[in-house]
């Protein structure tokens, strides 16, 4: 997936920068007075794009429906590139040399439990990224007003962390960890 996204990437921003760069050319040419070919529609520099027949012809909705069809396609493109893929599976090595598959989301969701269980914490979130043979995670706790930070992320290196990296036969698991507090209410000092 991630190798196809990669692809229609680069073909997607070339032809981008082709379409913008002939356009730019052709717009600079005209608005310098230069010879244009036949078929452009700038011919000079208070030419307009489109004509007054074209402009009744073809209608300003059919215009504002391509355009916002487009700007949906831009802003499509651009989530997809700011989503980090989950990790589907981890390949393990089981010694035999045929090798094991592990459902990330099982790996995932022993994590969060036994991050989850650790005392003061109140709420654990793990994400699985990068390839199936080299793993990293990203770790979100939720931490109650009492939790000392430094001991929880110990906890959970020696804990969740290396149970995980032992369990899938990981030599290493690369884990970001974002900390945080939990609200509380104030209490009422009489």
């Amino acid at each position: 997936m991630r190798g196809m996204l990669r692809a229609v990437n680069r073909v997607l921003l070339g032809l981008v920068g082709a379409a913008l760069l002939c356009a730019g050319g052709a717009v600079l040419a005209a608005g310098l007075d230069l010879e244009v070919p036949s078929w452009s529609p700038w011919r000079g520099p208070d030419a307009v794009l489109l004509s007054e027949a074209a402009r009744k012809r073809w209608g300003w909705p059919v215009v504002i429906t391509a355009l916002a069809v487009l700007v949906l396609l831009v802003l499509w493109w651009l989530l997809a590139q700011l989503r980090r893929p989950r990790l589907a599976e981890v390949l393990i090595d089981s010694r035999d040399g045929e090798g094991a598959v592990l459902r990330g989301r099982a790996l995932e969701g022993a994590m969060e439990s036994e991050a989850g269980a650790l005392d003061g914490v109140s709420r654990a979130r793990v994400r699985l990224t990068g390839r199936r043979t080299a793993p990293s995670a990203r770790v979100s706790l939720l931490l109650e007003p009492y939790a000392s930070p430094d001991e929880t992320l110990s906890r959970l290196r020696d804990g969740a962390l290396r149970h995980a990296r032992e369990s899938a036969g990981l030599l290493d698991l690369p884990t970001e960890a974002q900390l945080r507090a939990a609200k509380h209410q104030p209490r009422r000092v009489s």
